[in-house]
């Protein structure tokens, strides 16, 4: 039922800043990370990094502080945060390959109606930019070179 369900748009500025960032050219690792405006119902950009790897992106996703105008997850601190990063993938064969990869973190503790609002969110996301590379972590601190080029690997 989530699958369907769409309860924040995303804004249209940030949908072409996605696309652009889908078809860049550089070569180094980049990172788009978004929030929810709760009361707009919009995924709008937040903050963007060129050059940046997963250990130095873990470290500008907050562990403690929200990420929204009013913290959504009453009964957790944590919050929930959408990335789009591109990474320089280099395969065990010598090819180097950029998968743009779906970050989704979300922590556990919120109640099931705020899960939904996130995961339609999430779907709706993914969907306008035709992201195929989406994982979820449950604890910043999961985000690391191994935890991604591991998640990676099934994408060979």
């Amino acid at each position: 039922m989530s699958e369907s369900l769409v309860v924040c748009d995303v804004d249209e500025e940030l949908v072409k800043k996605l696309r652009e960032f889908r078809f860049r050219k550089a070569t180094n690792n980049a990172a788009i990370i978004m929030k929810i405006d709760k009361d707009k119902q919009l995924v709008i950009l937040d903050e963007e990094h060129e050059d940046i790897s997963p250990d130095d992106l873990k470290d500008e996703l907050p562990e403690r502080q929200p990420r929204y105008p009013l913290q959504i997850c009453e009964r957790s601190l944590a919050p929930r945060t959408f990335v789009v990063y591109s990474y320089k993938y280099q395969h065990d064969d010598g090819r180097v390959s950029y998968p743009l990869c779906f970050i989704f973190s979300s922590p556990v503790g919120c109640r099931p109606e705020q899960q939904m609002m996130y995961a339609g969110s999430k779907n709706k996301l993914v969907q306008t930019v035709e992201l195929t590379k989406v994982f979820e972590i449950r604890n910043t601190e999961d985000l690391t070179e191994e935890w991604l080029r591991e998640k990676l690997g099934f994408f060979r």
